[in-house]
């Protein structure tokens, strides 16, 4: 009878941990865009989602996020994860992210999209690069007329 509850504990453990929503980390040089499917190798601008499952898809480009997040039923991604530039491979909420848009700062897939944790540093880095900053919204609607 012990060895049923010690079974039945590790079970569901087990099946805790297998689906728990949380990032994958990206292993860099290696691991390929789920959307356009280049090597990830810029920490700077890769992304994630996270779907209810528990499953991770990488990307190059935030705005490879973005398009295969189109594709997909919206109801089955958990978290919009991109990595903060001023903390390179840091993923961070894109839906709380300050997003820049600045022909100064090129990205993966030519949007020259970056996100930051902050918008006084996103602010900052707009002063010295120039462009445009969005918030997750804004920033769909923007893509979305293109």
């Amino acid at each position: 009878m012990k060895i049923r509850h010690i079974f039945f504990t590790f079970f569901c453990f087990l099946t805790l941990m297998c689906c728990q929503i949380s990032p994958s980390p990206i292993e860099y040089g290696t691991d390929g865009c789920h959307y356009c499917q280049m090597t990830i190798v810029d920490k700077l601008h890769a992304a994630q989602i996270v779907n209810q499952k528990g499953k991770a898809f990488k990307f190059d480009a935030i705005e490879c996020m973005i398009r295969f997040s189109q594709t997909i039923d919206s109801t089955s991604i958990a978290l919009h994860l991109c990595n903060n530039y001023t903390e390179p491979g840091q993923l961070i909420d894109a839906k709380k992210a300050t997003f820049l848009i600045s022909k100064n700062i090129p990205s993966p897939m030519g949007a020259y999209l970056s996100a930051f944790q902050s918008e006084r540093e996103a602010r900052k880095t707009q002063k010295e690069n120039e462009g445009i900053l969005f918030t997750w919204e804004t920033l769909l609607n923007h893509l979305n007329k293109d």
